[in-house]
């Protein structure tokens, strides 16, 4: 079996990295912590867009490559799939399903930055949980509104704005003592679909405070998708 190429991004890519033995690669972006308990071939960093990639796929005569990045890395999984062409091997990709509304929430879908700034204008106390992007933007905080942000690492606030460093999964009393603690009265979040965030979305709907949820940008097709780790393993086994 020629080697996998396990692009990661979300929990489940460990999980699949974890089955993969030393001849197989997951790589990563290298945000976050890296592993260092695995049997398969670990590496960090950024191919230089498509044609880097394809390279390394043809260096390392990669038999498949397996995109498990997060729903919102549209770019690398055009690369991907693109890299996959053009050296004429399988792309399949494990597509987390998104959130859905439920009774009692109150979802306001945004395109874009600009679109939340401007949904945001009636709040006074945001809850971010975007990752750093909102840090570009720190001087921008209109002076009646003090944001907290929520991201893997602290990084340095000003004087209406709260930066909080934690990593999921997240307990639902521990959110709903943040909510407290912050007076939160509107939620910004991505659409994941994660479970070990999804508590957020939990006590939004209990306390009735709206989410302004950033649209799912539209992924490349890949020649296989799933939607769970048991259906990515099955089809690795059958290979």
């Amino acid at each position: 079996m020629k080697p996998i190429l396990l692009l990661g991004g979300v929990t489940e890519a460990l999980a699949i990295a974890r089955t993969l033995g030393p001849e197989h690669i997951y790589s990563l972006a290298g945000v976050g912590r890296v592993p260092t308990d695995l049997t398969c071939q670990v590496r960090v960093g950024g191919y230089g867009g498509v044609e880097g990639l394809a390279q390394f796929v043809r260096d390392e005569h990669i038999g498949l490559i397996l995109d498990a990045t997060h729903p919102y890395a549209a770019q690398i999984s055009h690369n991907a799939a693109q890299a996959a062409r053009l050296c004429g091997v399988p792309c399949w990709a494990l597509r987390r399903p998104a959130w859905r509304p439920q009774a009692g929430d109150d979802w306001r879908e945004v395109a874009d930055w600009a679109e939340l700034i401007e949904a945001l204008k009636p709040f006074k106390r945001p809850l971010f949980t975007l990752g750093r992007e909102p840090l570009q933007h720190l001087d921008e905080i209109p002076q009646e509104q003090f944001w907290t942000l929520r991201a893997l690492e602290v990084y340095p606030g000003n004087e209406r704005c709260e930066v909080i460093g934690a990593r999921g999964p997240f307990l639902i009393e521990n959110e709903r003592a943040l909510f407290e603690r912050q007076k939160i009265d509107v939620l910004i979040s991505k659409n994941s679909g994660s479970t070990a965030t999804e508590p957020k979305l939990e006590v939004a709907r209990e306390r009735g405070v709206p989410v302004l949820v950033l649209r799912r940008p539209v992924l490349a097709t890949a020649d296989r998708e799933f939607t769970a780790v048991a259906a990515v393993l099955q089809a690795i086994s059958s290979r």
